[in-house]
């Protein structure tokens, strides 16, 4: 029989003593047994992710290249040529505005396609199935297939719409295919986690609004979307860290290149460049963590706001 710790300030100092130990000895016990359940995974995030990391900070403070030979410590000599690089600053911002494109237009989009599946009365699970099957596709499989669609001259998305853009070949066109194969392979994600918001909404609260008179868009601004607030925040962070590490969809789309002009060479597929092309590990190691201190501060803004928002409304 366990012992409480409201139980144990009634008890008598000795009796209380003893409970206290023999709650601790029993803290102690679960937590050596839970220990060795959670250990393989502990030893292969170690593995893969703490130990490559602390490598890489290593490697960014080296002139290393990539067959490991000869590497002699420069300091921060790599931090200061980045922030000199002009096509690290056109790398990054060419991340950034991918971000700002497709976080917004996948959050409206997989929010309406949500509210389509979830009042949808026929062929519910058909629906379903259509908006969610995209995202089961390999990245490289959907970019081929949007390669394909968007090929001047060639491609069903031109023909289909009387187009003659030409989507691959030009600076004007080339992110934006990007964002539309984006779009249309990883919108189901998203659209699966308001579809089950959605589902756990009240009915209750929808019957009340319609005694009182509330139209269906008075519904949605003042029920829906409220009841959806930490969803849709939590869509929004998701959405800007994939984006930011965009490169599979970018450099198949582009034949492996940079896009026309250089137009799509992400940070991503610039710091692969300066590993496997330029051979200069050391520096690529140095993108790698200036990346990584970017992505922390986002995922770090973002809980920041969140616990201020949530502290607000308390």
């Amino acid at each position: 029989m366990t012992t409480t710790s409201a139980e144990t300030t009634l008890l008598p100092p000795s009796r209380a003593s003893r409970a206290t130990a023999t709650a601790t000895v029993r803290r102690k016990q679960g937590f050596q047994h839970g220990g060795w359940f959670i250990a393989p995974f502990l030893l292969l995030f170690a593995l893969f992710v703490i130990w490559p990391l602390l490598r890489g900070l290593y490697l960014s403070f080296t002139d290393a290249n990539i067959s490991g030979d000869g590497a002699g410590f420069v300091g921060l000599d790599n931090y200061r040529e980045a922030l000199h690089d002009t096509a690290m600053w056109d790398a990054l911002g060419h991340s950034a505005w991918f971000t700002l494109l497709v976080v917004p237009c996948i959050t409206v989009l997989a929010f309406l396609l949500a509210m389509l599946a979830h009042h949808i009365e026929r062929g519910k699970w058909l629906w379903r199935l259509c908006f969610f099957v995209p995202f089961l596709l390999p990245s490289t499989v959907a970019a081929n297939m949007w390669q394909w669609l968007m090929t001047q001259g060639i491609g069903l998305f031109n023909e289909t719409f009387g187009l003659t853009t030409p989507w691959l070949t030009d600076k004007s066109y080339a992110m934006l295919a990007i964002v539309i194969e984006t779009l249309w392979w990883t919108v189901g994600f998203s659209f699966l986690l308001y579809l089950a918001a959605l589902q756990g909404i009240p009915a209750h609260l929808y019957e009340a609004a319609k005694l009182d008179g509330a139209n269906a868009w008075h519904r949605i601004v003042h029920i829906t979307l409220p009841m959806l607030r930490h969803i849709t925040g939590l869509v929004i962070a998701l959405q800007i860290l994939a984006s930011l590490q965009l490169f599979d969809q970018a450099v198949v789309m582009m034949d492996f290149g940079p896009g026309p002009e250089g137009s799509t060479r992400s940070f991503v597929q610039y710091t692969l460049e300066l590993g496997f092309t330029s051979y200069r590990v050391g520096y690529a190691s140095a993108m790698s963590i200036i990346f990584f201190v970017i992505i922390a501060a986002v995922a770090l803004g973002r809980m920041v706001l969140l616990r201020t928002r949530e502290e607000g409304t308390r």
